[in-house]
């Protein structure tokens, strides 16, 4: 008569569940937990709880750094419809439209026409993508006070050449003329931010099969035919990405501005962008109000980035559902 002799469980593990990693690595709820809190901690401390204070200031009346009584919604009304912040906010996010947009179309078009000719380069891929995400490598405050520096009509190589050359009709100054200097930020940070949707665009061609595009290509399909109908499709993915993290990034974009043409947003307010508002309204208004208007702003443009974001989002994957 053979003997079963049971199995002999750890008393530590056995009553705490396990969850099974890709890796086939199983980790109890309490050890997984131990390594999301450092991550936790992080973002609540430093993007939560600033959310939470930003949002709770903007229904106090402040005067100074002192917290005042309970004002309702009067900072948002202050700051959508009394002068100077009315007009000065409607300018403002025109302009961070305006960088959205032309930064869309610039890293959408150009990034992925590159990713693609790169793709094809099989030996100097790499070294290529590597030239064109150095800009995205630098900091934004760094790429502006350099382009400032490059466009200034006095000392700038840029008007020199042009000069040099016989141009001189297009030695402006390029960041003195209110119709320019709006355009050049928008060149200037979508030149700087081009190798990011590069290295996207990049990674996505390489996941492509190449036995669908050998297929199509056996059934007489052009390569123009072949990238319309088969490579941009299987892109929809990543071009939600990159659409969805340039909105973000251009309505949020201060540093690039700030180096170009200060906090002012000059000349004449025709660079003003919303952030630059923000700093203008939170330090140097003299209002006593300062917080309570600036939080009402860093608010209201935080819910419209959110809202806008889940819209971009959703009307993507509703685009991937179609294709796939």
């Amino acid at each position: 008569m053979a003997l079963t002799l049971p199995l002999r469980r750890d008393p530590a593990t056995s009553g705490a569940p396990k969850r099974r990693t890709r890796a086939g690595i199983a980790l109890s709820t309490p050890t997984a937990a131990l390594f999301v809190l450092p991550a936790a901690v992080l973002f609540a401390v430093l993007i939560l709880y600033p959310m939470l204070a930003a949002l709770s200031y903007s229904f106090f009346d402040w005067q100074g750094t002192k917290q005042g009584g309970f004002a309702g919604v009067a900072n948002y009304i202050t700051l959508l419809t009394k002068e100077p912040y009315a007009s000065e906010l409607w300018n403002a996010f025109g302009h961070n439209l305006l960088l959205f947009a032309g930064a869309l179309v610039f890293q959408n078009s150009l990034g992925l026409g590159i990713a693609t000719l790169l793709h094809r380069r099989k030996r100097t891929k790499r070294f290529f993508q590597t030239i064109f995400a150095l800009p995205y490598l630098v900091s934004p405050m760094v790429i502006g006070y350099l382009w400032s520096l490059m466009l200034s009509p006095l000392f700038g190589p840029v008007n020199a050449i042009l000069r040099g050359v016989g141009l001189e009709s297009l030695a402006l100054p390029w960041l003195g003329d209110p119709q320019l200097a709006i355009w050049v930020i928008v060149l200037v940070s979508a030149w700087q931010w081009l190798g990011f949707p590069i290295l996207l665009y990049g990674a996505a061609l390489g996941g492509i099969p190449e036995e669908i595009e050998e297929a199509a290509s056996l059934d007489g399909a052009t390569a123009a035919k072949r990238f319309r109908y088969i490579t941009l499709p299987m892109l929809t993915p990543t071009i939600g990405i990159i659409t969805v993290l340039t909105f973000i990034g251009s309505m949020e974009a201060m540093a690039i501005p700030f180096a170009l043409a200060g906090s002012n947003g000059a000349p004449a307010g025709s660079t003003d962008v919303m952030m630059l508002l923000f700093y203008r309204t939170a330090f140097e208004s003299g209002n006593p109000n300062s917080i309570g208007v600036s939080s009402a702003l860093a608010t209201v443009l935080f819910i419209f980035i959110m809202v806008i974001s889940v819209v971009i989002t959703s009307t993507m994957r509703r685009a991937e559902r179609k294709l796939f």
